[in-house]
């Protein structure tokens, strides 16, 4: 938990972004596996711990725009839940500690927000992504589940995304804390992939890091010899000489702040004549597009300039033909570069995103792509200094891809079908960092993990 003050400071500048009304945020339960005393561990719901900074389950807070204060509801620990999980802090003695004066039961929610509706007050609330927040949300709001989606809250979602992607100093060191640690995961994966291994004893591996200092990953752990599939959750492949393995892995800091990195390692220890020059590509298209980030550049150039570099490197090699920037504007050159070069980065490993992509990623001054390709960009509105984002350029061998649009017949004249298909075997190669946009410029966080192909090659023979 952070400092009382900072959590008080957050409600306040979300407060002044309104003029009246109740701003409802919901916290998160505990999710069952298969039966209710069987849960996943808790992950709190992010903009909740943003302004309230509370790892409970079960608990609401309000702020009131009118009255001018905050509340928190939920219900002290019954003698069952004290008995199966010990003695727990009162909600009082944690509100204390986020700045919080008043806090009530939590059946009294449910009469405030009636008394506000019946008094045509405006309650704000944030897009639900969880069932049970849905009927939660039904059942105190008296409206259908339909209803509650229809009915978020457009002006909270703006001021929630406003405040959360700009990442103060505290945030940072938890994302480098985060860092810190998978820097270990990742140069522990590459000392590990050796021919003859299963995929899933190197993500073992990856996952008894985080859980060595009591942190768990921030999304399921890609490690796939199949990098073609961006990603691949399934851990089964026994690993060969000659093949790429793309490890996409990242660890929650405890206060829940996301890292997000991903290195492509050669099994056997040495990159091929074939791998080195498409890596090496992949890794001037991330190096090319981290030195042109700063303020007020879209993240949508940053892409377009990440694809140029690919296409131009690949037309060297006889993959495409013409022109590299008609290849990039029309699209072509998503056969290989299907993704956004990157997103938001913070609480959530796809920061805000559960606010609405398109809300998070984009503004009036920048419009979703329809094509291939451009279209999955999740960022790609302006950067502003204090933006945490990720920076993770690909080339990509994907039969099914490949096979679908040389039948189609799409830009023939710009792709090299036969050169393509000479690739079928390759997989695919992902680098990616987590970058802050400063005032002038870019910083990559965290300490230096290996990433040019002497630097894997050397850590792997450790």
């Amino acid at each position: 938990m952070f400092t009382m003050n900072q959590y008080i400071a957050r409600r306040q500048n979300l407060r002044q972004q309104f003029s009246s009304g109740l701003l409802l945020i919901l916290g998160n339960s505990d999710a069952s596996i298969n039966f209710s005393h069987n849960n996943y561990w808790f992950r709190q719901d992010s903009s909740f711990s943003y302004l309230f900074g509370l790892n409970s389950p079960d608990v609401v807070g309000i702020i009131d725009i009118d009255a001018g204060i905050d509340i928190l509801f939920g219900d002290a620990a019954n003698v069952d839940a004290v008995i199966w999980a010990g003695p727990q802090p009162s909600l009082v003695a944690l509100a204390g500690e986020v700045g919080v004066t008043t806090v009530m039961p939590m059946h009294a929610l449910a009469d405030i927000l009636e008394s506000a509706q019946k008094a045509h007050r405006t309650i704000h609330y944030l897009p639900p992504y969880r069932g049970d927040s849905i009927l939660t949300l039904s059942r105190l709001l008296r409206c259908t589940p339909e209803q509650v989606s229809i009915n978020t809250s457009a002006a909270l979602i703006a001021a929630i995304i406003h405040l959360r992607e700009i990442k103060e100093e505290h945030e940072i060191a938890e994302i480098e804390y985060a860092l810190s640690i998978t820097k270990k995961m990742h140069v522990a994966a590459m000392q590990a992939t050796k021919p003859g291994k299963f995929e899933y004893e190197v993500v073992g591996m990856i996952e008894g890091i985080m859980r060595s200092h009591d942190l768990h990953g921030a999304y399921p752990v890609i490690f796939t010899r199949h990098g073609e599939i961006l990603h691949s959750r399934q851990h089964t492949q026994q690993l060969v000489a000659g093949d790429l393995v793309v490890n996409d892995s990242g660890v929650s800091s405890a206060l829940g702040y996301a890292s997000d990195i991903t290195r492509t390692i050669p099994v056997g220890g040495k990159f091929s004549a074939r791998q080195r020059p498409l890596y090496n590509l992949v890794l001037a298209a991330q190096e090319r597009a981290i030195a042109a980030i700063k303020p007020a550049v879209t993240y949508l150039a940053i892409h377009k300039l990440a694809a140029l570099v690919i296409v131009e490197g690949m037309m060297e090699m006889g993959f495409f033909n013409g022109d590299p920037q008609q290849v990039v504007d029309s699209g072509a050159y998503a056969i290989c570069f299907p993704h956004g070069v990157g997103h938001q980065l913070g609480l959530d490993v796809h920061d805000m995103e559960g606010l609405g992509e398109t809300a998070v990623g984009y503004d009036d001054s920048v419009t979703r792509s329809d094509l291939f390709g451009m279209r999955n960009l999740r960022l790609a509105k302006p950067l502003r200094a204090g933006m945490v984002l990720t920076v993770e350029p690909g080339i990509y061998f994907i039969p099914t891809l490949i096979k679908r649009w040389k039948d189609d017949g799409l830009h023939a004249a710009m792709i090299n079908y036969d050169r393509f298909g000479e690739y079928l075997d390759f997989g695919g190669i992902r680098i990616e960092d987590n970058v802050l946009v400063t005032t002038t410029g870019a910083r990559v966080l965290g300490p230096a993990i290996p990433k040019t192909c002497e630097a894997v090659e050397a850590a792997m023979a450790s």
